[in-house]
């Protein structure tokens, strides 16, 4: 394992339990069945509960679900770092299947609201006592379609710890045992190594990559066709017209705003060309391959970012914004809410888990070292102080679907980015950040949508041809990465398996565009910003404080900022593309 930059930063997560033997989990368990049983009095009721009564109701449910979902919470924080011991398995296990108890004697109330004519619900939900909850009724209504009988979801929910969160625990198992190379490197680790100065190290990590994916490529084929099988049951059983309608009801946006998402940023592909074209020339380089698409312009001084250094960089960033937000990280390292090192049996990634609003969130990352890790922790916490402010509003406001959770993230890192820029002293050094900046914005964006592309070829696929073998995966895979380089980047045969390894395809099918989504969105907030000055701030706390007490684009209207408006995406990937001609300017080529 090589120099750990971050060894000794593991979170302290006793806020929450001290250990999976903590007695206050089996107490926290048997209380959660004496209130489901409490719970279950307003089966067959709610139509007529009245604003009150129905708030009652409310107010039990959130403090069912903010039990359970801490537990469930604690133990996937705990399998996270040691996805190899069978102890942390089996609690995470348990918990799920916990959790799955909840929503089995739970949903008869979402069923019961979901089913009440439009004239009675609107009143209800209009009414000043449930004002607090009137997104949240809202929300639950946009499902009404594709509900299916209590006793068909009933058995969905018992069966869920069985479907497609074990198979996506398998992957995360399966990831966090492997190693790569003679050097048994973890996956974090190779995958640092496509971020190294020298060309050798980057080519020998691509290959390690790629010989260790080939050895498990059949059961992760397996894992990945039997959760795009049972995404396409679950779809034809509520009656989605699309393999995406269902994350795109999740994430409240309209299929015609993604269509326009997707449809701008793959016109736009040229771009992605014409920055490796002239990133070829600035290393020198007869061709560029795809281990060399994250090769530093510039090379780093030293041996890597201390974990320190990392920590000082972002918070400076940070207060130079708001004192508030560099407030609320500061938390997150002096109270160990924080896990960066990287240790056997951890799985890859990186991640902010929001815990319960009576907690705080943690922070997940693997850091190495790299520029692009600085950038990682700036994302996480931007999450994490998103999340830390939305908890005002309880749980079933203070989550944010997809489409808005990844701006604060996003506007984070841009904040990093900015600052870094503005204290840099030579001209190599400037065009190396700002080269590091478009390769982030072409992995959130660009990639992100290609990624998108692939998704709908397989998931379409596995509904019309049936099981789908490793070979047209990975074909799939090569030609939607292919049409975003062009002529730029040549991707050796290597490259065929990568799609293995991403996470999202396993835990969210249909994720990615959102950090298209986040990434294009940031740009409008932060040219608000930069129009607005400090003035800009306080709504900007504002809107991420309102977690998801209403809809995205309802949220982002006090910001001046409306992603369905004509034009939006352009917009936004113009701001890249003025990144990529300052590049060309300093590179004076």
């Amino acid at each position: 394992m090589q120099k750990n930059l971050a060894e000794g930063i593991t979170w302290d997560l006793s806020d929450l339990y001290s250990g999976p033997s903590d007695p206050r989990i089996e107490a926290d368990s048997r209380w959660l069945k004496g209130r489901l049983s409490e719970f279950s009095s307003y089966r067959g009721k709610v139509a007529e509960l009245g604003p009150q009564g129905l708030l009652q109701a409310l107010r039990m449910l959130e403090e069912i679900y903010e039990c359970v979902e801490k537990l469930l919470a604690y133990a996937y924080l705990d399998f996270s770092t040691r996805t190899l011991d069978a102890g942390a398995s089996a609690f995470f296990q348990s918990m799920k299947e916990l959790y799955a108890q909840v929503d089995r004697d739970t949903l008869f109330l979402r069923l019961e609201w979901t089913r009440l004519e439009e004239g009675p619900a609107g009143g209800l939900a209009s009414s000043a006592a449930l004002s607090k909850y009137a997104h949240y009724l809202a929300a639950l209504r946009r499902y009404r379609p594709h509900h299916l009988s209590e006793a068909e979801e009933k058995i969905l929910a018992e069966k869920s710890p069985a479907g497609s969160s074990a198979w996506g625990a398998l992957f995360d198992k399966m990831l966090g045992q492997l190693r790569f190379g003679e050097k048994k490197r973890t996956q974090s680790e190779v995958l640092a190594g496509l971020y190294s100065v020298s060309r050798d190290e980057r080519k020998t990590a691509a290959v390690e990559l790629s010989e260790g994916l080939q050895t498990v490529l059949v059961p992760l084929t397996h894992i990945f066709n039997t959760l795009i099988l049972d995404k396409s049951i679950d779809d034809r059983l509520r009656g989605y017209p699309h393999w995406l309608s269902s994350r795109n009801l999740e994430n409240e946006i309209g299929d015609a705003t993604v269509h326009a998402l997707v449809s701008a940023v793959c016109s736009r592909y040229d771009l992605v060309e014409r920055y490796y074209l002239l990133k070829k020339k600035l290393l020198g380089y007869d061709e560029l391959f795809d281990y060399d698409r994250y090769a530093p312009v510039q090379a780093p001084a030293g041996a890597g970012i201390s974990w320190d250094e990392a920590r000082e960089i972002v918070l400076g960033s940070f207060e130079d914004f708001s004192s508030e937000t560099a407030k609320i990280a500061r938390l997150f390292f002096e109270k160990g809410w924080v896990h960066g090192a990287v240790l056997p049996g951890k799985r890859g990634g990186a991640y902010s888990h929001p815990v319960v609003p009576a907690a705080h969130p943690y922070i997940f990352l693997n850091f190495t070292g790299s520029r692009r890790d600085v950038m990682t922790l700036a994302h996480e916490l931007g999450h994490g102080i998103h999340q830390y402010l939305a908890r005002r509003q309880g749980l079933l406001n203070s989550n944010t679907p997809l489409t808005i959770a990844e701006s604060a993230s996003i506007f984070a890192e841009m904040l990093v980015f900015r600052s870094l820029l503005k204290r840099t002293g030579s001209k190599e050094e400037r065009l190396g950040l700002i080269c590091s900046r478009i390769e982030d914005i072409f992995a959130t964006v660009f990639r992100q949508v290609a990624m998108n592309r692939f998704e709908e070829r397989v998931h379409n696929a596995r509904r019309t041809q049936g099981e789908l073998d490793a070979e047209f995966i990975s074909s799939a895979w090569m030609e939607t990465q292919a049409e975003m380089f062009g002529n730029s980047v040549r991707l050796l045969d290597h490259y065929r398996t990568w799609w293995s390894y991403i996470p999202h395809f396993v835990h969210s099918p249909g994720y990615v565009y959102a950090y298209a989504f986040g990434e294009l969105l940031t740009a409008a907030l932060y040219e608000q910003y930069l129009g607005e000055g400090p003035d800009f701030v306080p709504a900007y706390l504002e809107f991420l404080g309102a977690g998801g007490k209403a809809e995205p684009c309802e949220l982002l209207r006090p910001l001046g900022v409306d992603p369905t408006a004509g034009g939006f995406w352009e917009r936004g990937i113009q701001m890249t593309e003025s990144l990529v001609e300052e590049a060309e300017k300093e590179a004076s080529l």
